[in-house]
């Protein structure tokens, strides 16, 4: 798949020379000629290496690189700066406030190239590195670790474009029972299996997370609570729906189910990760206290 490159420049022109310059690399070239409309597409692309210029009408090049820096979700892209300044003292406060490299202008064909591709393949590298830390063993969805960096970014998302974003967290019913009456290596298929449930049934902006032990949870981009609800009986159906073998003997597992959205938070001040993830497991208790196998609603709050 081709890395994306979000060029931030006010110049049309500067915009059609990096197309042209960077025309043999596989990468997808997206072009903002603001800070706002930059950040706007940094949050909605996620991009691989953003070009930056230094001097920007509406706000300064090193300003726009903290914010994107400051944020969860975009603080490990790497930036270049784009600049017709030389001076050392200019160069350095890039380097203070993240960036990764400088280019001069006007670009000399070569060395424009060699070092997007160099910037583009530490990325690559970074980004598969991190990927293999963030993944489950047993089951192979994202660890919680990576849950814990993921929830951050989709709170705050939800929080700056007033969209909808749900909680469901999952847990298997009576596991204790499955590891002490056939062994823990039954219990490690029956986790696999409803892992195998968690990665069919989620789409590709879903983040399907082992959160610990028979525990899991899904966080649902862009999902309000009735189409949390949907999702999480369905899940709840299929994993209902497996069986396994073990020494002859047919057994079938469940799995009980709590979810929230941000729309329960009455005040919306108090929207956070924690909240979130309190109200969802509450909602989860309740839930196993009230018979298991079931999907439950956190209240409003």
């Amino acid at each position: 798949m081709s890395q994306k490159i979000l060029a931030i420049d006010d110049s049309p022109d500067i915009h059609q020379l990096l197309r042209v310059r960077l025309k043999n690399l596989d990468v997808r070239l997206e072009s903002a000629l603001n800070a706002n409309e930059a950040l706007k597409m940094v949050d909605e692309s996620r991009p691989d290496l953003i070009l930056l210029d230094v001097c920007m009408p509406d706000v300064s090049g090193f300003d726009l690189c903290k914010t994107i820096k400051s944020r969860p979700d975009s603080s490990n892209i790497p930036i270049i700066f784009l600049t017709v300044a030389s001076e050392v003292k200019q160069k350095v406060m890039g380097f203070e406030v993240g960036a990764v490299d400088y280019i001069e202008k006007p670009f000399e064909p070569e060395e424009l190239t060699a070092r997007v591709r160099a910037a583009l393949r530490s990325k690559r590298y970074f980004d598969m590195l991190s990927q293999r830390a963030m993944l489950d063993g047993l089951t192979g969805l994202w660890n919680r670790a990576h849950f814990d960096q993921r929830i951050l970014e989709e709170v705050a998302a939800s929080l700056r474009y007033d969209r909808p974003l749900s909680l469901v967290m999952v847990d298997v019913d009576r596991f204790k029972s499955l590891n002490d009456n056939h062994g823990h290596p039954f219990g490690d298929e029956v986790l696999q299996s409803v892992g195998d449930v968690l990665l069919r049934s989620a789409r590709t902006s879903d983040t399907a997370c082992r959160y610990g032990g028979e525990e899991f949870t899904i966080i649902l981009r862009e999902t309000d609570l009735e189409g949390a609800r949907i999702f999480a009986e369905r899940l709840r159906q299929q994993i209902q729906e497996l069986v396994f073998k073990h020494k002859g003997q047919l057994v079938t597992v469940s799995a009980s189910f709590g979810i929230s959205n941000n729309a329960l938070c009455r005040n919306p001040c108090e929207f956070n990760k924690a909240w979130l993830i309190d109200s969802a497991d509450r909602a989860l208790y309740r839930a196993k206290e009230t018979g298991r196998n079931r999907v439950v609603i956190a209240d409003a709050e």
